[in-house]
C-alpha cells in the first residue's frame, strides 16, 4: 500500500508585505521538500506535493499541506516525515518572521 499523508499547521504570522507572505510560503515549501529528499531518494516518491496558503483574518496564517507518496516497497513511515518535515518547516518560518520583525525594529 503507498503512504500518504496531509498536515495542516497554522502560523499566527506578523504584519507582513506581499513580498515577505510569498518569501515565507516559498522557504516554508522548500524546507518540506529538501527534508522529504534528505530521507528518499528520487526514485522512492511516485508524488510530493506541498501547498501553501496564506489566510488573512484576524492574523495572517500560513496553512501548510503536504502529500507525500511513496511504492510500497519502501519502508519509511510516510505520517513521521511528514510531520518531521513540517516540524522543521515550522521552525526554520518562525527564525526567519524573528528576522523581518528584527528588520523592522531597526528601521522604527
Amino acid at each position: 500500500m503507498d503512504g500518504e499523508g496531509r498536515r495542516v499547521v497554522h502560523i499566527g504570522l506578523p504584519e507582513l508585505t506581499e513580498e515577505q507572505i510569498i518569501e515565507v510560503g516559498e522557504l516554508a515549501q522548500k524546507v518540506v521538500i529538501n527534508h522529504v529528499f534528505d530521507a528518499l531518494n528520487r526514485s522512492d516518491v511516485k508524488d510530493i506535493e506541498v501547498t501553501t496558503r496564506i489566510n488573512r483574518g484576524e492574523t495572517l496564517d500560513l496553512e501548510l499541506e503536504v502529500y507525500l507518496e511513496v511504492p510500497v516497497f519502501v519502508k519509511v513511515d510516510v505520517e513521521r516525515l511528514i510531520d518531521e518535515a513540517v516540524e522543521k518547516a515550522y521552525a526554520v518560518v518562525e527564525k526567519k518572521l524573528r528576522e523581518i520583525a528584527n528588520e523592522g525594529q531597526d528601521k522604527a
